[in-house]
């Protein structure tokens, strides 16, 4: 991979797309905007707009002087540094902003903070709960419910009148704004340990399915191996060059064996360092039969292999699956038949791919008790919604079948 180079149009296609516009504004600047959101209805409120007979709310004495428009300048300053410093150190900047919402009231002459004021603070205390951790966002939310408390006692304290029931509203607008980032939160989080739980699925279904591989390649070899290793035993004092021979086909098998492994391992490997491992390539199909019953018959054991229908390209999964299947039980006839021939049939219906294999040994063909031969197939032809079966037969001998139902369109 480390020599491809993708054209221009494929580096495209593989880009991240860009966040939406609202997510691409930093959190801090929805604080400042919120802030003087608040700030521009605090005035609008308390002057005659058009078509009113007078302002809905009376301006106090100070918010026009010098001294009230300093403490809000100073409330302002407040704000937006709590703003500038949300996303590095959220709770120093929810209290500079909550700060800020207790300052702004006093030259407006009210008994509680207003929600204009508090509106800022509302919505850092949104981005807390749906960006921190989950005692993060407890923190902040008793914090700012701990500073609308603070300034009711302290008017409380020095016999000035409070705004008990609007603080009230304002408190809930804390909490409501805590209960939805936190709600964003946890939703994130379950779509994060949903994902991790897909690639881990992903992981463990390619691992499974390179044991299987294993298992089928080896157990196929070992046998084509101890049929040719058993020939030259008997015939390498009579028969050298038919010794030689055998010899030679174990070396072949054993080679290619051996470099299956590489390649299984490598991709086992690679799976500690990805995401996933990477499929095995190539994937033998039912164009490599032939080449199975070849290898099989030198080994000692006649393989017939008879196809019917026509023959045509099919799923991955399915033509390797079908190769297997057929693999593993010539592999078995060749372990455990006790028989010099089998035949193989395989047949291209227009909606599904039949599989039979036979032979007239003593009845063992489908593998000794234990072993995972038969199981492995039944899984494989289960997991393609198929149907699987594996029995002596009547006459003698053992018989696997099995029949792989195609995806609509494939026929």
């Amino acid at each position: 991979m480390s020599g491809l180079v993708l054209p221009r149009s494929d580096l495209r296609m593989y880009a991240t797309p860009p966040l939406p516009l609202l997510k691409r504004v930093p959190p801090g600047a929805w604080t400042a905007l919120a802030w003087y959101a608040g700030l521009a209805f605090t005035f609008l409120i308390r002057v005659r707009l058009p078509g009113e007979a007078e302002s809905a709310v009376l301006a106090g004495v100070l918010i026009f002087r010098w001294d009230g428009l300093t403490t809000l300048a100073v409330a302002t300053a407040l704000a937006l540094a709590g703003s500038a410093c949300l996303r590095s150190r959220p709770l120093p900047a929810l209290a500079l902003v909550l700060a800020a919402s207790a300052i702004a009231p006093v030259p407006l002459g009210v008994g509680e903070i207003p929600m204009a004021q508090f509106l800022a603070a509302d919505v850092a205390l949104y981005f807390i709960a749906a960006t921190r951790p989950r005692r993060t966002g407890i923190v902040a939310v008793a914090m700012a419910l701990a500073v609308l408390a603070g300034y009711l006692t302290t008017r409380l304290f020095f016999g000035w009148v409070i705004g008990t029931s609007a603080e009230l509203a304002v408190a809930m607008t804390a909490v409501i704004a805590w209960l939805v980032g936190n709600s964003v939160r946890q939703s994130r989080e379950h779509a994060d340990t949903l994902s991790a739980q897909a690639t881990a699925r992903a992981i463990a279904d390619e691992r499974l399915r390179i044991a299987r591989e294993l298992h089928d390649m080896v157990a196929h070899s070992i046998g084509v191996i101890a049929l040719q290793a058993g020939a030259a035993r008997r015939v390498i004092e009579t028969q050298p060059v038919r010794a030689r021979d055998a010899l030679g086909e174990i070396e072949t098998v054993g080679r290619e064996t051996l470099s299956g492994l590489r390649r299984m391992v490598g991709a086992l490997r690679q799976a500690e360092t990805e995401q996933a491992p990477q499929p095995l390539h190539p994937r033998p199909g039912l164009a490599d039969v032939d080449r199975l019953a070849e290898t099989t018959t030198d080994a000692g054991v006649h393989v017939d292999v008879r196809w019917q229908g026509e023959l045509r390209p099919l799923p991955p999964e399915i033509d390797v699956s079908a190769y297997r299947i057929i693999q593993e039980a010539v592999t078995n006839v060749v372990r455990h038949a006790g028989t010099h021939a089998c035949q193989v049939s395989v047949d291209y219906g227009d909606d599904e791919v039949s599989i039979e294999v036979l032979d007239d040994g003593n009845g063992r063909g489908g593998a000794m008790a234990g072993g995972y031969g038969l199981v492995g197939m039944r899984e494989r032809v289960g997991m393609l919604r198929g149907e699987f079966s594996a029995a002596p037969r009547p006459e003698g001998g053992f018989r696997v079948a099995a029949r792989l139902p195609l995806p609509a369109g494939v026929g």
